[in-house]
């Protein structure tokens, strides 16, 4: 039975928690915890001093803002070396895969390859003869996309997504993504419907918001600029475009049968060094070179040669190396926006 004094004097209903809003309650709390183990010091001969009372008040803060840790920052992945050409598998007529072929042998990495891969109609036995022969050493390690040729004996470009199955994306649409090391890698096919509203322009721009990495590289058959044969392709502008907009890095793409390193711009083709896309037209993987025809503005660099293009990509930026089989090749760096 509690002692009359003490209910009282109101201890019980302090302790109990009851007639007081809870702030003053805590305090009360604490203070008379306090006044207990002073008591409790002094009966046995101790003394107050050295305690510590806490304040109440500052103590409910510290509950109810706590320290939040600091977000791990993201790591830092190993350079990936990323390697090919597009225009590969035409063993007639004066090509030459093998060449290029035997210049990947010695370079590892994931191997890209831009379409027209398999000459002069990507049948099943275009595949064998020409590509298998030659590139087809890499096939697991290769990314590829489709090229116009690969539709010239089918209209669902069948024989190309059967030789390389999954590895092309869904039969049908050819369009996928991937990550390799610090970067985030986007095949495109642009023999398909390209525009905003199209199922691959939707696609790319879902892709690319659900994407977190500082460092994008996108790769398909038609180039948006071209100085050679079949010069500025306008079909793929929107696909710059929405790559430009989410800050994108380097766009590669082949068709025509040259070597030709742009600077940066944007997809209007206008100079632009701080959110501009770097292109490269890698037509050189094995069919006979194309002269250049009309020399488009930012064109910096042009090779009329067969070879392949090797990239380092690293965090935060990118080497290149374009190996020619014969004559002088192009190398340089670039940083990510």
């Amino acid at each position: 039975m509690a002692d009359p004094e003490f209910k009282q004097n109101g201890y019980h209903k302090l302790l109990s928690g009851t007639e007081m809003p809870p702030v003053e309650r805590l305090t009360r709390v604490v203070t008379w915890a306090t006044i207990v183990l002073a008591a409790v010091c002094l009966s046995c001969g101790g003394s107050p001093q050295g305690l510590s009372t806490p304040s109440p008040v500052s103590s409910l803060n510290r509950a109810e803002t706590p320290s939040v840790p600091e977000a791990a920052p993201a790591p830092v992945l190993p350079t990936e070396i990323f390697v090919g050409a597009g225009d590969i598998g035409q063993c007639t007529n004066g090509g030459n895969p093998q060449a290029t072929a035997q210049l990947l042998d010695s370079i590892g990495g994931t191997i890209f390859a831009l379409g027209d891969n398999a000459y002069p109609s990507g049948t099943v036995q275009n595949y064998r003869d020409c590509y298998d022969s030659s590139w087809g050493r890499f096939k697991s390690r290769t990314r590829p996309v489709a090229g116009n040729h690969e539709y010239d004996s089918s209209p669902m470009g069948a024989p190309y997504f059967d030789y390389f199955g999954a590895a092309a994306g869904a039969p049908g649409s050819g369009f996928y993504s991937y990550q390799l090391g610090n970067w985030h890698v986007v095949a495109l096919n642009s023999n398909l419907p390209v525009g905003r509203n199209s199922s691959q322009g939707a696609w790319l721009k879902a892709d690319l918001a659900a994407n977190s990495a500082k460092c994008t590289i996108a790769y398909w058959h038609f180039p948006l600029f071209s100085s050679s044969k079949h010069g500025n392709i306008e079909q793929v502008r929107d696909l710059w475009r929405t790559l430009y907009e989410d800050g994108a890095d380097v766009v590669l793409g082949a068709h025509d049968h040259v070597y030709e390193r742009f600077a940066p711009q944007d997809p209007d083709g206008a100079p632009d060094s701080v959110n501009g896309i770097r292109e490269f037209v890698v037509g050189t993987g094995g069919a006979p070179p194309y002269p250049f025809v009309d020399v488009k503005p930012n064109s910096e660099v042009r090779l009329s040669t067969n070879g392949v293009l090797r990239l380092a990509l690293k965090a935060g930026g990118y080497d290149w190396n374009f190996i020619a089989v014969n004559g002088p090749g192009d190398a340089g760096s670039g940083t990510c926006h």
